[in-house]
């Protein structure tokens, strides 16, 4: 037996002792999205985790995606293989900037990404995620102000699909910040039939070369039921995994970052190994704690989310 078959083997071993479920989410390692039990993007994430029998969730993505499933699940033991798995676009909302940010619109309807920590969530009056923040801001009443956190790149879409006029938070993702506008045009050059695929996170300069604009579910369902056999695919390259499992005979090409380098890649996301999987399942840590008084109010905008998107 290998070491990695038998570390697979002993994940499956705990996660079947301590009755665990894994979820992963598409910007994972491609040998953690093939253990975990549900891999997916942050809102269908977030439902499998509400609706989750298990008494453990080994949440395999980043912390503000444990601290989701913490505040939907508190009963439960929620652990992350790597507390160090943060977010960039998480860090560059404090709660504290945050709300100086809201007094200074006191008469605006809070309206923020899922990707922000617990205390921003407690903050906000609704929860959205890349896939259903355009359907949501367009059920808020038309002469209600709304603010939009942290991703202004994702808010700056959802203006434009919505017709709506958002007050924008100024944050960014280090990782569809870096993509090459250049490397996409040479792309574009040397497969003139492919198609542009781009998660909305991305500047604008290359949202405009894109032919679909998606959240990370909305982009594989695409690759699958567009007629297209090639894609240039603008958003974190683990979605590759579950795409070319999905569709593998089409041609998937991933978009280097400016000067060329690696830099696409979430260096978050990439902390979390089988081997710290496995010590996790073992030892129950590390766990992600919340206030109880910072649940409820970060729980509310969740609940509100889960029932405007179903």
């Amino acid at each position: 037996m290998s070491a990695d078959t038998a570390l697979v083997a002993a994940i499956n071993r705990l996660r079947q002792d301590r009755n665990a479920v894994i979820l992963a989410h598409y910007y994972q390692e491609s040998e953690i999205q093939d253990i975990a039990d549900f891999v997916g993007d942050s809102l269908e994430l977030s439902r499998k985790a509400a609706s989750t029998n298990a008494d453990v969730i080994v949440f395999c993505g980043v912390h503000f995606m444990a601290e989701t499933a913490k505040i939907l699940c508190p009963e439960k033991t929620v652990v992350l293989p790597d507390l160090e798995a943060g977010c960039s676009l998480a860090d560059d909302c404090p709660a504290d900037e945050f709300a100086r940010f809201r007094a200074e619109h006191p008469d605006h309807f809070v309206v923020s990404y899922i990707n922000c920590t617990a205390a921003v969530k407690a903050q906000s009056d609704l929860i959205c995620t890349s896939s259903n923040a355009v359907d949501l801001v367009n059920q808020l009443p038309a002469d209600q102000p709304v603010l939009f956190a942290p991703d202004q790149n994702l808010g700056r879409w959802v203006q434009q699909q919505s017709g709506r006029e958002l007050t924008l938070w100024p944050g960014r993702c280090i990782v569809h910040e870096t993509f090459s506008e250049e490397a996409v045009l040479a792309l574009k050059h040397e497969h003139p039939g492919a198609e542009v695929i781009a998660h909305p996170e991305c500047q604008q300069n290359l949202l405009d070369l894109a032919d679909f604009i998606g959240s990370t579910s909305k982009l594989l369902n695409y690759a699958e039921q567009s007629s297209c056999d090639s894609f240039i695919v603008l958003t974190e390259p683990g979605i590759l995994h579950q795409m070319q499992q999905r569709v593998p005979e089409k041609t998937l090409l991933d978009v280097p970052g400016i000067d060329g380098c690696s830099c696409n890649a979430c260096p978050y996301m990439r902390l979390n190994t089988l081997e710290k999987l496995k010590a996790c399942l073992e030892t129950l840590t590390p766990a992600i704690e919340m206030d109880e008084s910072m649940r409820l109010k970060a729980m509310k905008p969740m609940q509100r989310m889960l029932e405007m998107s179903r």
